[in-house]
């Protein structure tokens, strides 16, 4: 990774130019950078960042003019926010709530929506006990309060220290395990949210209950086993069932509402962003070493 100058973006039909004021660095970013989607077409040249906020300073055709100098949170896509101007198709920019800042709004907007609607995909139900493996990123964190608020009977987290653990207690989990799932939590789960899958993934597979639900919403630890359904079929009579997860098979509407729901809550205190570190833009380099590190906790944000 390296800083350059670009061209300012013009905004295309349909999209309008942000003046970003805070951009997300996002595990999937890291993911790209490492190469490992490579096979999507990502390829040298790419520019990181989904997920930007900032004011809205230009609009293409088709696209109200009232948005000019409208404060927003945006999705630009697959890339393109690592930058001090981005555009952004304008069904995927929400207007930012007063009193939320835009480092808050970069840190709870993606990820956010994906811990709710992957607790959604696994038909999670009050009661139920919720592992969330990979807790200590934005969407773990996320899906912790998500779990926790919903009503659920326990809340195990795994992560790689105890101070880490107590500091997701405080946000609504109930048990604490390290990294490979030891500890004192529950016999079993009903839902398990992994967000780092991995050559681990299949032994929490064998944690689920029976009639259990694994919901995976992330590789930060690279891909499963490519046998790992033979550790689904061998526990056959227990009716376990696998998914991916994926907030792009989610409506538009629906992913609107969610976050503004979720906006509206942050700024009333009940639902918490954790922001690790805010770096200048130009230290992106420092920022994806961390996240390489396993240093965070939380979401970096970058500021140019």
């Amino acid at each position: 990774m390296e800083v350059i100058d670009v061209p300012a973006p013009a905004p295309a039909a349909g999209h309008v130019l942000i003046t970003t004021e805070a951009i997300g660095v996002a595990g999937v970013d890291v993911v790209i950078r490492r190469g490992a989607l490579a096979a999507y077409g990502f390829a040298e040249g790419h520019v990181p960042g989904g997920e930007v906020a900032g004011t809205v300073t230009a609009v293409g055709d088709g696209v109200d003019a009232s948005w000019i100098g409208r404060r927003v949170w945006a999705f630009t896509g697959v890339g393109g926010g690592y930058a001090e101007q981005a555009t952004a198709p304008v069904e995927e920019v929400l207007p930012l709530p007063e009193d939320l800042s835009a480092v808050d709004a970069v840190t709870l907007g993606s990820s956010g929506v994906v811990a709710h609607f992957a607790l959604a995909h696994a038909r999670f139900a009050p009661g139920e006990s919720v592992l969330v493996r990979g807790a200590a990123g934005s969407i773990g964190i996320t899906a912790v309060q998500l779990a926790a608020r919903g009503g659920a009977g326990a809340v195990a987290v795994t992560t790689s220290s105890a101070e880490r653990g107590e500091r997701l207690r405080a946000l609504g989990a109930t048990h604490v395990l390290d990294r490979l799932g030891d500890g004192d939590g529950p016999a079993g789960y009903d839902v398990a949210i992994d967000v780092v899958a991995g050559p681990g993934m299949p032994a929490f597979l064998e944690r689920l209950d029976p009639n259990g639900r694994m919901v995976v919403v992330g590789v930060v630890g690279g891909q499963p086993p490519a046998d790992f359904g033979t550790t689904l079929m061998a526990s056959f009579r227990k009716s376990l069932s696998f998914a991916t997860f994926s907030a792009g098979t989610v409506a538009g509407p629906a992913r609107r509402a969610v976050r503004t729901a979720q906006f509206a809550a942050a700024t009333r205190g009940e639902l918490r962003t954790v922001v690790h570190e805010v770096l200048p833009l130009e230290h992106a380099v420092a920022a994806h070493r961390k996240m390489d590190a396993g240093e965070v906790f939380g979401r970096i944000v970058l500021v140019p």
